[in-house]
């Protein structure tokens, strides 16, 4: 008896195994990345909100502490306060002396907090000299200067200088500083032994070269720049100080040009000798 075709059994169909190389590909394919879920507008402003809130807030105190009349904040420390020659220096005092030198009523408003001065009509002679603004100056904070005229950004940054590290180097010899003497400031001329024209010859500079103390002595620089004693060190003093409140200083260690004063200049790049 033979089995008719209903009754022989099927064989049963398996896919074929995958190649060697498809194998590979789909063991190394990344797993499908699901679906990034979207954020409902009202989460990401309930999110946003409350740090705008708070930048606000801060910028809101940080202007009333920095206007308000009845402010807590020192007015060395208001940056919007204008140089005030009586106040405390503060890191924020560079800032508003280079803020009062841009312009002639702001330099001239801060220098008549501690300076004596007056006011003159500018000076201009020939295409390359003249002094413009110009004052009179009689005297930096504590200290009376033998009268000069200059430019109105020298005599700032003399008083600063005067009250920055003249009145404190005092110390070093028992005595404040009663007097600033000087080789003046404003010349018409080229530089020593060159054609360029001198910062003098706009009075962006001055000479310095001796002081007087309460006391009654009288400290020339000549006499006291060498050796370790406090002499020495007062002039060494006032030098490197000068440098934070001028563009360039040049004394006895820079040449002999400058073996008797201290050249105090506004202008220039940190030259410090």
């Amino acid at each position: 008896m033979t089995m008719t075709e209903i009754d022989r059994p099927h064989p049963i169909l398996r896919p074929a195994p995958p190649e060697p190389e498809e194998l590979r590909r789909a063991l190394m394919a990344p797993d499908a990345a699901p679906a990034p879920r979207r954020r409902r507008p009202w989460r990401l402003l309930a999110e946003i909100v409350p740090t705008l809130l708070s930048l606000a807030a801060l910028i809101g105190a940080g202007f009333w502490l920095l206007t308000a009349p009845d402010t807590p904040l020192a007015p060395e420390w208001n940056p919007t306060e204008a140089l005030d020659l009586t106040h405390p220096v503060t890191p924020l005092t560079g800032f508003k002396l280079r803020r009062a030198l841009a312009g002639e009523e702001s330099c001239l408003a801060a220098l008549s907090t501690g300076a004596a001065f007056e006011a003159m009509a500018p000076l201009r002679s020939g295409e390359s000299c003249g002094i413009v603004p110009r004052v009179d100056l009689r005297g930096v904070g504590g200290a009376w200067v033998a009268p000069v005229e200059t430019t109105c950004g020298t005599a700032l940054r003399l008083a600063m200088w005067e009250k920055a590290v003249v009145a404190e180097a005092g110390a070093l010899l028992g005595s404040p500083v009663a007097g600033l003497s000087h080789q003046g400031s404003y010349n018409c001329r080229a530089i020593r032994g060159g054609e360029r024209m001198s910062s003098h010859a706009n009075a962006l500079a001055i000479d310095i070269n001796g002081v007087v103390l309460e006391d009654g002595r009288r400290l020339p620089l000549l006499d006291n720049w060498e050796g370790e004693g406090p002499e020495a060190r007062f002039w060494r003093a006032l030098r490197d100080g000068g440098c934070d409140w001028f563009g360039t200083v040049l004394g006895p260690d820079y040449d002999a040009n400058h073996a008797d004063h201290l050249h105090l200049q506004s202008s220039g790049r940190g030259t410090c000798r």
